[in-house]
């Protein structure tokens, strides 16, 4: 009975915690969103770099919440394509290893989306010698992100992304239009509507 109170009282104090984690989280979530898809493209880099200080002061003080590890990931390589140019190799590189720990700690944490950024990561990123990028591990991880949510807008968007950009539309054209027809993501509605123009344009390139 007093073992059953103690851990009672050890989850009720690690409530707060996990409410600020999930606040952070949703937080990240849409200012990313404004960021991508609602801000000028020449203030996009100072909008992501404001972001991802944000972003790594959350990981800081929740170092092993692999959601948290993710949008780290995803804002600095979204701050590395406004940037662009090798200046931008330094944030995909810190972008990359976010997206490591996250799939080390928990790889189906928000549904894979670690293997869909990572995968977006290595066809998006130059070879070697100026980069890390690499096809062959791409695929693999964008199908491991397929696996995980069949279903999801990103996921299906970044296989098509990369199928196209591989020369392979027919196949591209399959993904990106079930990526159109995704279902809404409650609370990510700006994020969405962005994406599916992302989708729309990459129809538009097939057509």
């Amino acid at each position: 009975m007093k073992q059953s109170l103690r851990l009672f009282i050890v989850m009720l104090m690690a409530l707060p915690a996990l409410a600020t984690a999930k606040d952070k989280l949703s937080d990240l979530q849409s200012e990313w969103a404004r960021c991508q898809y609602r801000t000028m493209e020449q203030q996009k880099t100072s909008c992501f770099s404001t972001l991802s200080t944000q972003a790594h002061a959350a990981v800081k003080q929740a170092d092993r919440d692999p959601e948290l590890l993710i949008w780290s990931g995803i804002i600095d390589s979204s701050w590395a394509g406004a940037k662009g140019g090798l200046g931008a190799l330094t944030l995909v590189k810190q972008a990359k290893t976010s997206l490591e720990k996250a799939l080390a700690l928990d790889p189906r944490a928000l549904q894979g989306s670690a293997f869909t950024s990572l995968g977006a990561l290595y066809y998006q990123v130059p070879g070697w010698p100026i980069g890390f990028g690499d096809n062959k591990k791409a695929e693999t991880l964008l199908k491991q992100a397929l696996n995980m949510n069949p279903d999801g807008i990103d996921a299906n968007y970044f296989y098509g992304d990369y199928l196209l950009k591989q020369g392979d539309a027919s196949r591209a054209r399959q993904y990106l239009e079930k990526a159109m027809q995704a279902p809404p993501r409650a609370g990510r509605e700006i994020a969405d509507t962005g994406r599916r123009a992302d989708i729309q344009r990459d129809l538009n390139k097939i057509r």
